[in-house]
């Protein structure tokens, strides 16, 4: 039996790309593919790319469960909300009933992030850890963090993981990093952490750095991000077995590089563009964190989480799927400044 597919976050920066290749891709043989809007604007664009609009309140459990067996949704790829978990339980609730009814394999795709796999997350970051390491679930599941919303999102990961378990649905945690680039679908062009950088430095006229040492973070071009959502769906619909549960974590990255080389990449375009004064990028003291965090609306304790921290975690699972990136970790730098005024452009 062929799948029907959802898509959430169609409006989305990472959403709105998966959408904008899916096309080109050229997928194995599927049913249908739907894509979740909120108004006829959104609608009418999701339709370009080949999806069927569907609308329900997600914060409805009758309303997403009966979306979801009456149009016999076996794919789910959730990329709305990383930090609760109600939702997609919801979700993994009502595949399970199309697997009873069908008898087909039904899957669920959470979209997490690389804070949850990193020092913000108190993960080990003295040596890589892949995301294919067997023992990367017990890590969040015994991992300990000051940070509540960090605390919250990965109490989701391990939920939609263990509840999916329970209810014989195949899932996948996926991991964006720091990803750059234009977004290519009909909403929101830019990134969340490059944008951070961008608007911290706009509010003081200065780029600052958060953490004393050199940490590295991992990176991906928003293109490879979305090629990496791609082919776990084309091993799907090819029937093939991937690594999921406790064993489905997918990194999209093709390298990490230092904060560091990204601010002073950031800075230098930033200067020239005379938002802030000077290339200069400095380590942040406690007015200028006081500062920062005004500008991106969080405490002063918040702002390592947004703009700083150490990642070790690396790419393997999607290699061994046959993912491979176009653009290496060196390219954001190279295109700091084409981020800038992209940023500088949409704000």
């Amino acid at each position: 039996m062929s799948h029907n597919i959802l898509v959430t976050g169609a409006s989305g920066y990472l959403g709105g790309t998966l959408l904008a290749r899916w096309a080109s891709a050229k997928l194995p043989a599927y049913q249908r593919l739907f894509a979740l809007v909120r108004t006829d604007e959104q609608s009418e664009a999701v339709k370009q790319y080949g999806a069927e609009p569907i609308r329900f309140n997600i914060k409805d459990e009758s309303g997403v469960t009966t979306a979801i067996i009456e149009n016999k949704i076996s794919i789910i790829y959730f990329l709305i909300d990383a930090t609760a978990s109600e939702t997609q339980v919801q979700m993994i609730k009502a595949l399970a009933e199309v697997k009873k009814q069908t008898g087909q394999d039904v899957h669920f795709l959470h979209t997490s992030g690389a804070k949850l796999f990193s020092s913000h997350a108190g993960l080990p970051t003295d040596s890589p850890i892949p995301d294919n390491d067997p023992g990367l679930y017990d890590l969040q599941k015994t991992s300990h963090t000051r940070y509540p919303f960090v605390a919250k999102a990965l109490n989701a990961n391990n939920t939609i993981i263990e509840n999916a378990l329970e209810y014989d649905v195949k899932s996948y945690i996926f991991v964006p990093c720091v990803v750059y680039g234009k977004g290519e679908g009909f909403g929101n062009k830019t990134s969340i952490q490059t944008v951070a950088i961008v608007n911290a430095a706009k509010q003081l006229r200065r780029v600052y750095r958060p953490d004393p040492d050199d940490y590295t973070w991992p990176v991906s071009h928003v293109r490879d991000n979305a090629g990496l959502y791609l082919e776990i769906i084309r091993n799907i619909l090819s029937d093939k077995e991937i690594g999921h549960g406790k064993n489905g974590y997918y990194l999209a990255s093709s390298g990490s590089v230092p904060w560091n080389s990204l601010y002073t990449a950031m800075a230098k375009r930033l200067a020239a563009q005379d938002v802030v004064d000077n290339e200069n990028v400095e380590l942040a003291d406690n007015d200028a964190l006081e500062r920062m965090g005004a500008a991106l609306g969080c405490t002063k304790d918040m702002v390592p989480l947004f703009l700083g921290g150490k990642c070790t975690l690396e790419a393997k699972h999607g290699y061994e799927i046959g993912w491979a990136p176009q653009y290496s970790a060196e390219h954001i730098l190279e295109m700091a400044d084409a981020e800038v005024d992209l940023i500088l452009q949409e704000s």
